[in-house]
């Protein structure tokens, strides 16, 4: 059982630097988004090994296309009708021969490989990080 007095320990050793804080109007710059992935192949030309995808944000966002170093954890047909959370105001960036127009969002596993973030229930293309 944990006491108030441990509690406030914590709170206090967990503190963080508050001049890197961000603000909830910083937040909302970063335009999250859920969608669902409808291709998937892999990226022969990248230098590592990546998979590249098309994924629909829905009828606000539409398609966008992303590529990420998720080989480790994916196979293509595995992607294919996944819904992922990404990053949808970010400026293109070319990767190779490919533009990639969302950063999907993942989180490093105990082995090193990327885990995309999905939500735990379908939900609309295009829903808003909240």
């Amino acid at each position: 059982m944990t006491t108030d007095t441990s509690i406030k320990e914590q709170s206090e050793d967990s503190k963080t630097d508050t001049s890197s804080a961000v603000t909830y109007d910083d937040f909302l710059k970063c335009d999250i988004r859920v969608g669902t992935i409808v291709e998937a192949s892999v990226f022969p030309e990248a230098r590592k090994p990546m998979h590249k995808f098309v994924i629909d944000f829905g009828d606000e966002i539409g398609m966008r296309r992303s590529c990420e170093q998720i080989t480790q954890n994916y196979e293509p047909e595995d992607l294919v009708g996944k819904q992922v959370v990404g990053v949808v105001n970010f400026p293109e960036k070319q990767i190779g021969p490919y533009v990639s127009q969302a950063l999907t969002l993942g989180f490093r596993d105990a082995e090193n490989g990327v885990v995309l973030i999905s939500p735990e229930k379908k939900v609309p293309n295009g829903e808003r990080l909240l």
